[in-house]
């Protein structure tokens, strides 16, 4: 993880891009990485030693490392069929509409995620920009 986060800081540095692009690529990629590992906490647990450290390496606090991980975890639940209720929702929709599977859970669901990703992405962004806090003595930025 210190190895990835080392060499993944100076790869954005050289890349040098704005904080927001920098957020905003995490977001998608916590997104990503949901697809494929149902436990929120297993995600984190992952992706937390390596993006923490890389995003402070760069300036940015841990707090706003994770609310930009919990956007992109969030908003891609519903599409992911590794997530521990996907068979309750599908039972739920087979109440409803008979031929309901995962197929056409996912296909309704995508806009819905879609959505939230951007509209979420949007807010943290503004929230940023607009200097809202994250929460209690939470800042955006790292000083150490």
């Amino acid at each position: 993880g210190a190895l990835l986060a080392i060499k993944g800081a100076n790869f954005l540095k050289a890349l040098n891009l704005s904080g927001s692009v920098t957020i905003t690529g995490i977001i998608f990629l916590a997104g990503f990485v949901n697809l494929f590992v149902g436990s929120a906490s297993a995600k984190w647990a992952m992706l937390a030693p390596i993006f923490v450290p890389m995003l402070m390496q760069l300036g940015y606090s841990p707090e706003l490392t994770q609310a930009a991980y919990r956007v992109g975890d969030s908003s891609t639940n519903i599409i992911t069929p590794l997530m521990p209720y996907f068979p309750l929702v599908v039972v739920f929709c087979q109440k409803y509409v008979k031929g309901t599977g995962i197929g056409t859970l996912v296909s309704i669901m995508i806009p819905y995620s879609i959505g939230l990703l951007v509209l979420w992405t949007l807010f943290l962004v503004l929230f940023w920009v607009l200097g809202i806090p994250l929460g209690l003595q939470a800042s955006y930025l790292y000083a150490g």
